[in-house]
């Protein structure tokens, strides 16, 4: 397969890709319902002998209108690209989203963009996506959109389970409370943040469990407490471990952070760039009187979150 391309709606697309099938959402999270999507772009593409252009968001919609909106991405841009190309796509189509954006009737949309940039061939969607100034563009709109401009359309219907429609708001639902089994089942894959190792005030190191710091960023912020994880380094390798995201109430100041102790492992990973999945969650965060209660339980969750995740592949 080429190298997976990232391109940015702002600049001109390289012709090779004119005429490509184009999959276009959010795909925040990349769950069962936009990997049907996405799928149904692969195969229409691979049958047509066409290239494939996933495009996404960034910063989503909602942060543009609602600024102060707590956080509750469940992707960054690199595993959105990541997780396409595995999906089968040629690249990724990166639509920042401002004023001008936000303020573009639906049929510039598609006439400016779609058409005139892209020189898309053919449309996918989910059925219930909306787009344009006012969110007046929808999947009966695109398609009448697509015939003026000679583009194909296809919609692709919401996955459902037992529960309903799978969505981006039911994974935030059941990671919030701590409820990493459903995460895992609606994305197929398990919750994973992703950052650069900081070096931190060393509290782990001196207690025996020297911890990677993850700054938190744009994520959504799962239930705080104890986690059983994995962790994938930079060169692939992956571990085992127990992380604690919060702030550490047990110390001042509190700090939101995402502290990830990996077994049997001492390296020096700082600046390095890791993946931490999460599996089960183990406890609530709890404040401790002392530091020797506090080791006291971290040893307790290492021991529990070995066992947990003694049938686990690190991702």
């Amino acid at each position: 397969m080429a190298e997976m391309i990232r391109l940015d709606h702002r600049q001109p697309i390289p012709a090779e890709l004119h005429g490509a099938i184009m999959a276009l959402g959010n795909f925040d999270g990349f769950h069962q319902g936009h990997q049907a999507v996405v799928g149904e772009a692969a195969r229409w593409a691979k049958d047509e002998g066409r290239p494939v252009i996933v495009a996404t968001f960034d910063p989503h919609p909602v942060r543009h209108f609602r600024p102060d909106t707590p956080p509750f991405r469940l992707t960054t841009l690199d595993q959105r690209e990541e997780l396409f190309a595995q999906a089968g796509a040629d690249a990724m189509l990166v639509f920042h989203f401002d004023d001008t954006m936000a303020g573009m009737p639906a049929e510039c949309w598609v006439e400016d963009w779609i058409h005139g940039a892209v020189h898309a061939a053919g449309l996918v969607t989910g059925q219930d996506f909306v787009f344009g100034k006012g969110r007046s563009g929808n999947a009966s709109s695109l398609q009448q959109l697509g015939e003026r401009f000679d583009i194909m359309t296809r919609f692709v219907p919401a996955v459902h389970d037992s529960q309903g429609p799978v969505s981006s708001s039911r994974i935030r639902e059941a990671l919030q409370a701590g409820d990493c089994s459903t995460a895992r089942r609606l994305l197929t894959r398990p919750f994973a943040m992703r950052g650069t190792v900081q070096h931190g005030d060393k509290r782990g190191r001196e207690i025996g469990f020297p911890t990677a710091n993850l700054d938190i960023g744009s994520y959504l912020r799962p239930r705080f407490g104890i986690y059983a994880v994995t962790g994938q380094l930079a060169d692939g390798r992956g571990l085992h471990g127990a992380a604690n995201i919060g702030i550490r109430p047990t110390f001042e100041p509190p700090k939101e952070l995402l502290e990830p102790y990996f077994f049997d492992f001492s390296e020096d990973i700082y600046g390095q760039e890791i993946e931490v999945a999460f599996h089960h969650f183990l406890r609530p965060e709890a404040r401790f009187d002392d530091l020797d209660a506090l080791i006291a339980q971290m040893d307790r969750d290492c021991e529990n979150a070995r066992k947990l995740l003694s049938a686990t592949q690190p991702i």
